[in-house]
C-alpha cells in the first residue's frame, strides 16, 4: 500500500483546495486551445509564410523553456501560490495582445510573452498541486491534468465557433472573460504554501544530484511521442495510410480523448496501486499503442493504436511531475522546473526534429522506434516512488 493510501482520510473527492488549481489547470488549458484556431487569421494578419509563422511559434517555445527555471526559483523563494496568482494574472491578457498586435517584431516579444507565462503558469500550477497532495494525503496530479486537456479541447472547439460567429477580437474577449471568471473563482482557495526555509538563505542553483535530472529525462521522454500525436498524426494517417483528409484527424482525437479519460481515474489508479506499478502499465501500454501505430496493417487498428497509447501516455507525466515536487532535500519549485523544461522540450521542440527524419524515412517507422522511449521510462518507473511521498 502506497504512503498516500495508508494515511489518507475519508473526504470528498473535490475539496477547495483541489477544485481551485484544477480551475486554473482548466484555464490555462482553455488558453492554450483558444489559441490554434487563432494561428491561421494571425498568420494573415502579419503576411507570414509557413516558414516565418514556423519561427513565429519557435519564439513561443524559446520562451516557455527559458521561464520554467527561473519559476523554479521564484516558487522556492515565495512558494508556489504567490507565484501562480501573479502569472495567470499576466497570462490573462496574452490573447488580447496577440489578436490586437500588427507588426512582426512586436509579435516576437509577445509571443515569447505568451510563451513565457503559460511556461510560468505551467510550473506554478504543478507546484501547487503538490502541495495540495501533501495536505489532502492523496494523489491530485493526474485529474488537474485531465482538466488541462479538457481545457485544451473546449478552447480548440470553442475558439472556432466563436471565430466564425464573431471574429477574431470579439472570440479573445469572450475567452479573456472567461479565463478571468475561472481564476477569479479558484483566487481565494488556492492553497497557501510556505517559501522553502533554505531558499532564503542560500543561493538557488540548478540540482547537482542526478536524479532530479534522470525524472526530467523520463518525462522527457514520455512527452516526445506525444509531441509527434500531436504534430504529426493527421499527416501520417492522409499521406501514408491514404485516409481522406475529412478522417486524417480521427487519430489525434482517439488519442486525446482516452488520455483525458485516464487523466480523470489516474489518481485512483495510483493510490491503489502506487506510482511505480501505474507508471509501468502505462509504459507498457504506451509501448503496445506506438507499436500499433506503426507496424498495424490496417486504418482501424492504427486508430486503436492512437487510443491506446493515450491510455498509457495520460498519466506518465502528472507521476513524474510529483516525483519531481517531492525530491528529498531539493525544493519542489527547483525539481518541477527541472522536470518541466526538459519534458515540455519533448513537445516545443522534439516534433520539428521527428519532420525532419520522417521526410527521410516516413513516419510509420519513426512511431514504432518511439516506443523505445518507453521502454526506457519503464526501466526508469522506480523513480517514481517519489511521488508516492505524502
Amino acid at each position: 500500500m502506497t504512503e498516500f493510501a495508508s494515511i489518507a482520510r475519508p473526504t470528498r473527492y473535490m475539496t477547495k483546495k483541489r477544485s481551485a488549481v484544477s480551475l486554473l489547470f482548466l484555464m490555462n488549458g482553455f488558453f492554450t486551445g483558444s489559441w490554434a484556431p487563432k494561428i491561421p487569421e494571425f498568420a494573415e494578419r502579419l503576411q507570414l509564410s509557413e516558414s516565418a509563422l514556423g519561427l513565429m511559434i519557435l519564439t513561443f517555445g524559446v520562451g516557455s523553456i527559458a521561464a520554467m527555471p527561473v519559476t523554479g526559483i521564484a516558487i522556492a523563494r515565495f512558494g508556489s501560490a504567490r507565484v501562480l496568482k501573479t502569472v495567470a494574472l499576466s497570462f490573462l491578457p496574452m490573447l488580447l495582445l496577440i489578436t490586437l498586435v500588427t507588426s512582426v517584431p512586436l509579435a516576437v516579444i509577445i509571443m515569447i510573452l505568451f510563451g513565457s507565462t503559460m511556461a510560468m503558469m505551467d510550473v506554478s500550477m504543478n507546484g501547487n498541486a503538490v502541495s495540495v497532495e501533501k495536505v489532502e494525503h492523496r494523489s491530485i496530479m493526474s485529474s488537474c491534468h485531465a482538466f488541462w486537456s479538457l481545457g485544451g479541447l473546449i478552447g480548440a472547439a470553442l475558439g472556432g465557433m466563436l471565430i466564425a460567429a464573431i471574429g477574431v477580437f470579439g472570440h479573445a474577449i469572450i475567452a479573456t472573460l472567461i479565463g478571468g471568471g475561472l481564476i477569479a473563482l479558484a483566487w481565494k482557495n488556492v492553497t497557501p504554501d510556505a517559501p522553502e526555509t533554505e531558499a532564503k538563505r542560500e543561493k538557488l542553483r540548478l540540482p547537482l544530484t542526478p536524479l532530479p535530472w534522470l525524472i526530467g529525462i523520463m518525462a522527457l521522454f514520455s512527452m516526445i511521442p506525444e509531441g509527434a500525436i500531436m504534430d504529426w498524426s493527421a499527416l501520417y494517417l492522409k499521406d501514408e495510410r491514404m485516409v481522406a483528409i475529412a478522417w486524417s484527424g480521427f487519430g489525434f482525437a482517439a488519442f486525446e480523448l482516452a488520455m483525458t479519460a485516464m487523466r480523470f481515474a489516474g489518481d485512483k489508479v495510483r493510490d491503489r496501486f502506487g506510482a511505480v506499478s501505474t507508471l509501468r502499465f502505462c509504459a507498457a501500454m504506451s509501448v503496445i499503442g506506438l507499436l500499433m501505430i506503426g507496424l498495424a496493417p490496417s486504418v482501424p487498428l492504427v486508430i486503436l493504436g492512437f487510443a491506446i497509447a493515450g491510455i498509457g501516455i495520460s498519466n506518465m507525466i502528472p507521476i513524474a511531475f510529483s516525483a519531481a515536487g517531492n525530491l528529498p532535500g531539493l525544493a519542489p519549485g527547483i525539481g518541477l522546473s527541472v522536470t518541466t523544461t526538459l519534458g515540455y522540450s519533448g513537445i516545443l521542440v522534439a516534433p520539428s526534429a521527428i519532420g525532419f527524419i520522417a521526410e527521410h524515412t516516413g513516419f510509420a517507422p519513426v512511431y514504432a522506434g518511439l516506443a523505445l522511449l518507453h521502454v526506457v521510462v519503464f526501466a526508469l518507473a522506480p523513480l517514481a516512488r517519489h511521488a508516492d511521498r505524502g
